[in-house]
């Protein structure tokens, strides 16, 4: 059975806004092999459009806009390339090398990672959540920004149960950000 990891950037204060982090070159890296050591991602509908807004256009053009680094771009490359599942009940088509996940997500979930493989990558908000409340993320990656945001979404906010993991890897950046990778416990 494939394992779904969940990896969200984070600030100190536990806001997971993307707008909220230090975005780095060793970060982007990092992100791009943990796409690249998995078959697929798992994406919900606003992550999906945010991502596929901000990165399809970059791989298909090879123009970056005035916002982007250089150093950016491998990234975009790297998730233009991904397979992507995306969950959404108010989609009606997806391409950019995806395909709707639809019905119930604890048995569409439960499906994709029965499919051999290296495993799945969840990113985003609202989805990890439901998945979290269903057990069914088998590891979780924050990568922790040296910054204090004063403002939310929070990380897994509404969780109606506690998660207690097991940490098994750690790695600290150039820039102060750390990346802890846990398991659940038991």
């Amino acid at each position: 059975m494939q394992p779904l990891r969940y990896s969200i950037n984070i600030t100190l204060d536990g806001c997971v806004d993307h707008r909220a982090g230090v975005p780095d070159e060793e970060m982007h890296r990092h992100h791009g092999r943990n796409i690249e050591q998995a078959d697929a991602l798992l994406l919900g509908r606003v992550t999906y459009q945010m991502m596929e807004e901000a990165w399809r256009p970059v791989a298909e053009t090879g123009k970056r806009p005035d916002w982007m680094p250089a150093w950016m771009e491998p990234f975009a490359h790297t998730i233009h390339a991904a397979k992507k599942y995306v969950v959404s009940g108010t989609l009606e088509r997806v391409d950019w090398n995806a395909e709707l996940v639809r019905g119930d997500l604890r048995e569409a979930v439960q499906r994709l990672k029965q499919q051999p493989g290296k495993g799945i990558s969840v990113g985003g908000v609202t989805l990890p959540l439901a998945l979290a409340e269903l057990g069914l993320i088998d590891e979780y990656e924050f990568v922790v920004h040296p910054r204090i945001a004063g403002h939310g979404p929070t990380l897994l906010s509404g969780l109606s149960k506690h998660v207690d993991l097991k940490l098994v890897d750690r790695r600290e950046f150039g820039s102060g950000m750390v990346a802890m990778r846990y398991v659940p416990k038991g």
